[in-house]
């Protein structure tokens, strides 16, 4: 049912519009607040708190006096109030929902989608929190005994993309929660409304007061610099582009700051000779059409096998021409738009580059007419290995299709960037795929699956994708820190 105007006026009025610091919603300490656009219909949807470098200080202010505490917290408790945030999240799935499709336009269904997905590492790092443990032995010469522990690493900058408002909040702040760290979180501009809410829903769960900081901001390098220079901050985990992730690493080799880096992809799909083709065309909707196509780990490289590609092109034109653009509330939306002019205008560049250089759309090809920033599901096949579409992000509803004729010649093409996040590959040989997971060069493999991301895997990249992994029983382990500490034993001879 299409959402009425005053449900989501309702849902606005009660999202905080403040900064969370030190347990306290306040405003700027300016006073300053900038406008969150609907990228739908390109009106202002609210305005809210726009945060300065003092306030970035005082949030890691907070985060450092609440450390001590937090940290000998009970992990049991600490536990508790995941397993309870999980709850809180689950019962208001609409309002999350709709929270997200408003500030960043993905379908209502695909936005319940997110809801469950990112409320399971709540779930999951509820359960993690009291498992975290070391190990106790004597040494090799019997002359003392080795006890190892793990601790946190202690205050944390949590910095979000505006791609999934909700998950790549939760799977930041859920590890960081059961290891004992205390944090600030710097949600993007574009989408900080759910990251407010969430935080709203930490605090009922009984999170304490400077656990969690909230600051959103036009001015992230104004604001988060000082922080990554502090002493203070020991940990930083970010999520967004390569280009910003290599300035980030810089900033932190300053103080050899931990850290986790999850950035950008260039993800192949491979479809072999013997791929089943009706799933290989549904993983590929799946892989491509998630988010609208704005995702890290969207496929954004088609490698078919040359004997199937006409076949599969025209299957996947049909279906991606059958996907309807709509608003995000409207029961018909099947895609949402893009997040903004730019970024549909960088979509749109690319396409036209690659018909320029001899592609043909199978279907699309060109922005949505109307309000919004909408573009047209595209399929383009006879892609030209030299366009740029094959070598940068998409980020956008959009299929380019190239073909290889040896499995040798498909590795190397898919192995032919500087990204190794993920990679797809649709095959019925059982032995290809476990070959490819060796030979590809990802820190992930979807084998017969568009879509593979789960709370309980590990989550992350290679080469220019990032460092460190999120989600599974890796992901509380880059909140934490190895102690060793070695016991005499005066009785050994």
């Amino acid at each position: 049912m299409t959402v009425t105007v005053e449900r989501e006026q309702d849902l606005l009025a009660r999202v905080p519009t403040g900064l969370l610091i030190g347990g306290e919603w306040r405003d700027s300490s300016t006073g300053a607040s900038f406008d969150i656009e609907d990228p739908a219909t390109g009106k202002t949807l609210i305005s809210i708190a726009d945060a300065t470098p003092a306030d970035g200080a005082a949030a890691l202010d907070a985060a450092v006096a609440a450390q001590e505490d937090w940290a000998r917290t009970a992990p049991r408790e600490r536990g508790e109030i995941l397993r309870r945030a999980f709850e809180l999240v689950t019962a208001r799935a609409d309002d999350f929902a709709l929270l997200m499709t408003l500030e960043m336009g993905k379908p209502l269904a695909e936005a319940r989608g997110e809801v469950t997905y990112g409320a399971e590492f709540l779930r999951w790092f509820s359960e993690e929190a009291v498992r975290a443990s070391g190990r106790y032995s004597m040494a090799p010469d019997g002359k003392s005994r080795l006890l190892v522990t793990k601790k946190p690493v202690g205050p944390c900058l949590l910095i979000t993309p505006w791609n999934f408002p909700l998950a790549m909040a939760t799977r930041k702040i859920a590890p960081a929660v059961a290891a004992g760290c205390t944090m600030v979180l710097k949600p993007a501009n574009l989408t900080p409304l759910t990251s407010s809410l969430f935080a709203q829903v930490m605090e009922e769960a009984g999170l304490p007061a400077g656990v969690l900081n909230v600051i959103h901001t036009t001015d992230a390098q104004g604001v988060t610099g000082p922080l990554v220079e502090d002493p203070r901050l020991r940990k930083l985990s970010f999520t967004g582009s390569t280009p910003v992730g290599r300035n980030l690493l810089a900033a932190a080799s300053k103080n050899v700051l931990r850290t986790s880096m999850e950035l950008g992809g260039n993800a192949p799909f491979l479809v072999f000779e013997d791929a089943d083709l009706d799933a290989a065309v549904t993983g590929a909707l799946a892989a491509k059409l998630r988010n609208m196509g704005e995702a890290c780990t969207a496929a954004n490289r088609f490698l078919v096998h040359e004997s199937v590609a006409d076949e599969f092109a025209a299957r996947l034109g049909e279906r991606m021409a059958g996907m309807r653009t709509a608003r995000g509330t409207e029961d018909e939306s099947k895609l949402g738009p893009l997040i903004d002019g730019k970024s549909r205008d960088k979509v749109h560049s690319l396409v036209t580059d690659a018909l320029a250089d001899g592609a043909e759309a199978v279907t699309g090809g060109a922005p949505v007419e109307g309000p919004g920033y909408f573009y047209q599901p595209t399929v383009l096949k006879g892609v030209a290995r030299s366009s740029r579409i094959l070598k940068e992000e998409i980020f956008g509803p959009v299929a380019p299709i190239v073909t290889f004729s040896t499995e040798d010649q498909a590795v190397q093409l898919a192995n032919d960037t500087e990204y190794g996040l993920v990679a797809y590959v649709f095959t019925r040989d059982l032995n290809r795929g476990l070959r490819m997971g060796e030979r590809l060069d990802t820190g992930m493999l979807g084998l017969n699956a568009g879509v593979i991301s789960n709370a309980a895997a590990p989550f992350g990249g290679i080469k220019q994708s990032g460092l460190g992994r999120e989600g599974g029983a890796e992901g509380i382990e880059e909140y934490l820190y190895t102690q060793y500490i070695g016991i005499a034993d005066p009785t050994a001879s």
